[in-house]
């Protein structure tokens, strides 16, 4: 794995790993509609409350699978491929509900990352 590699799985798992879990009940000016945080988020989308935690476990799975293949290869494509596709989601979950496009900027960032992963993988 290249360096350019490593730095979109890095930066994609810490990234997850901040949102999912340090700034999960905050407040941010990327929630979508005007959600004060993840619970709220998924409210504004019009998943089921239960929705939000087993988003929130696959997508920190994930994050974790990223960190663990930098010690086991095989598992960083599979892991990136899943985590960019619940990044489209994101990103059309923000469309649909109206929001600016800034809003999407955290989950267009984690895709990138993610397609660096695989690209340099």
């Amino acid at each position: 794995m290249s360096a350019i590699g490593i730095i979109g799985q890095i930066g994609a798992a810490l990234w997850i790993l901040n949102v999912w879990i340090l700034r999960f009940n905050k407040e941010t000016e990327y929630r979508g509609g005007g959600a004060k945080n993840l619970p709220e988020e998924f409210d504004v989308y019009g998943f089921p409350r239960g929705a939000v935690y087993v988003v929130g476990a696959t997508k920190i799975s994930l994050a974790l699978l990223l960190l663990v293949g930098l010690w086991v290869d095989p598992i960083v494509i599979p892991a990136a491929v899943a985590l960019g596709a619940l990044m489209v989601g994101a990103i059309g979950m923000h469309f649909r509900a109206g929001d600016r496009p800034k809003k999407s900027a955290p989950a267009i960032s984690v895709l990138t990352l993610c397609i660096l992963a695989i690209a340099f993988a």
